[in-house]
């Protein structure tokens, strides 16, 4: 669906909802033996989320794997109030308007659209652009939906900080959870923008970044919502084309 944010509204959805809220900056607590994230060269697979039609990319999104190819997935508190958004798959510093596709319809898990669970902080949008066909089939491919990390598994995050232009960020690093369930990646410099990013091992995806904090409160410390059978039942859902969900505003941060 559709939503048009007014210049104001739109300052107002950027400041509450992106990565680790702005309100609730994260805070350089980087230690020596905590890896830190660098910039990286593009994946096609993993682009920059704009909202309300600017140039200021606000978070980040990848491509499903999905039977008709159009798919993608990001953190539910990313899309907050319903926004117009448009992914740029693969982002490199410029918008090439053949990889722009416009979110149509957004999917959200029950317990999102009910009370902003964070362990439902993840969300999935049909996409299309102008000149048709997939997003999957422009990228070379989609990647696969998996389950949360098992403790200590290695994954790989890409995203991108928040800005106008700028290209993607990464980070390789063992997984921890917390008591409460939620996974945790040590990692520096995933900033403000990185929600949405997802937690890879090859090409599945065991996370985002977002759940907990909206993802966490230090630039050091990230989080995802657990995903098990409700992130599947979401893709099914989604895949089944049927009508989307109306995005909450939502409060997270710290």
């Amino acid at each position: 669906m559709t939503v048009w944010v007014t210049a104001v509204a739109l300052a107002g959805a950027l400041i509450a909802g992106c990565a680790a809220a702005p309100q609730a900056r994260r805070f350089a607590t980087v230690e020596a033996s905590t890896p830190e994230a660098v910039p990286v060269l593009p994946d096609r697979r993993i682009g920059a989320l704009f909202v309300g039609g600017g140039d200021l990319h606000a978070c980040t999104a990848a491509v499903l794997d999905s039977p008709a190819g159009d798919l993608i997935l990001t953190a539910a508190h990313c899309l907050d109030g319903g926004p117009d958004a448009t992914f740029a798959a693969g982002f490199a510093g410029t918008t090439d308007p053949n990889q722009l596709w416009h979110l149509d319809t957004i999917y959200l898990d029950p317990r999102w659209s009910a009370n902003q669970n964070p362990r439902a902080d993840f969300a999935i949008a049909r996409v299309s652009r102008d000149g048709g066909g997939s997003v999957a089939a422009a990228v070379g491919g989609g990647l696969r939906l998996g389950t949360a990390p098992a403790p200590g598994t290695d994954v790989a995050v890409t995203g991108y900080p928040m800005g106008v232009g700028g290209g993607p960020i990464g980070c390789h690093a063992p997984t921890s959870t917390t008591r409460a369930g939620y996974p945790l990646l040590r990692c520096g410099g995933l900033v403000d923008g990185t929600s949405g990013s997802p937690w890879l091992v090859g090409s599945t995806i065991t996370g985002l970044t977002g759940g907990l904090d909206g993802g966490g409160c230090a630039e050091n410390l990230s989080y995802s919502p657990p995903f098990d059978h409700t992130a599947e039942d979401l893709l099914i859902r989604a895949e089944g084309q049927g009508p989307g969900d109306q995005a909450p505003d939502s409060s997270v941060g710290c």
